[in-house]
């Protein structure tokens, strides 16, 4: 039981990131399913470019736009944004952008896979005319014409299916070396934005570990509280209709009470709110409006506030 808790707790500490292994792995593993059983290049001059970029970017695309729907700051952001003010057009697009990032995870393992496994790669290349002209060069004068046959590998003459394997070592060759490229690129900038977002914070790191550790509790109690309120309403509400009686009297929050929780959080230095229900409360007592203020401001580093809702817990 002991070594069970521990494994637990370890998923909720590092929640984000085992997540992101997961899909990163999934993605790969489809990528590997796809390249040997569903993928067959055409070898002709006129679909092999088309062909090879459509399995290499078009389920990239595919799973960019998925990271977007299943993201719960996107429906919070979109959500009643066309019958009400959204904010301004800058947080707006800040959001998008964390977003983008987030949804950019598993399309960018994709891409990477895919060109260290070279087979999306070379049935693309073989079929540009720009790139035959470039590893043609010095060759035999049928290389332009073997090129797109090069991922079939249908060649029975010894000297023609030499060039075609010389071809696609080439080939080959290329892109491995854009799949390390791309790897490090993206690795080196999650660095860099990282470390950036982590350096403007106006929160310290410890503080950052509490403001987490607050958030799951406050969606684990709504959760828990919401469930039971609403349990209790819809039980008056069949009694009411089984026994043709009138209903009790249930306090329970208006439609502008739901839209000033399910608002965007921002941050005020001057008013130490841990999110936007936590704004709410406070600014309800206090008889003022919890909108946000030209103050106001969207932190990169305090994205997670947004991303949790009553379905998910925050990591720590």
């Amino acid at each position: 039981m002991e070594k069970f808790r521990e494994v637990l707790n370890l998923h909720l500490k590092h929640r984000n990131a085992l997540g992101y292994c997961l899909v990163s792995l999934l993605t790969a593993g489809g990528e590997r399913i796809f390249s040997t059983t569903v993928f067959q290049c055409p070898c002709s001059v006129a679909w092999n470019l088309p062909y090879g970029l459509v399995f290499l970017l078009v389920p990239a695309l595919a799973l960019f736009l998925l990271g977007y729907v299943l993201s719960a700051r996107t429906w919070r952001l979109l959500t009643g944004c066309c019958a009400r003010s959204c904010g301004s057009g800058l947080r707006g697009a800040l959001v998008c952008a964390q977003i983008s990032a987030t949804a950019a995870v598993a399309p960018l393992t994709w891409v990477a896979v895919a060109l260290l496994g070279g087979a999306f790669y070379e049935c693309a290349a073989s079929g540009s005319e720009v790139l035959a002209r470039y590893l043609c060069v010095g060759r035999d004068p049928r290389c332009a014409a073997q090129l797109p046959l090069v991922p079939c590998q249908q060649a029975q003459a010894p000297d023609v299916k030499q060039l075609q394997k010389e071809l696609q070592k080439e080939l080959t060759a290329h892109s491995q070396v854009l799949g390390w490229v791309l790897i490090a690129v993206v690795i080196i900038l999650l660095l860099i934005c990282t470390s950036i977002t982590r350096c403007l914070s106006p929160v310290s790191y410890l503080q950052l570990k509490f403001w987490k550790i607050y958030l799951q509790q406050e969606q684990q109690i709504l959760k828990s509280q919401a469930t039971e309120h609403a349990t209790q309403l819809a039980k008056e509400n069949i009694k009411c209709f089984c026994e043709c009686s009138h209903p009790q009297e249930y306090n329970t929050p208006s439609i502008k009470d739901w839209q000033q929780i399910s608002s965007l959080y921002t941050f005020n230095p001057k008013e130490q709110y841990y999110s936007t229900l936590h704004k709410y409360v406070n600014k309800k007592q206090k008889n003022q409006s919890s909108t946000s203020s030209e103050e106001d401001a969207m932190v990169p580093v305090l994205g997670f506030v947004d991303s949790s809702d009553m379905n998910s817990t925050t990591d720590l």
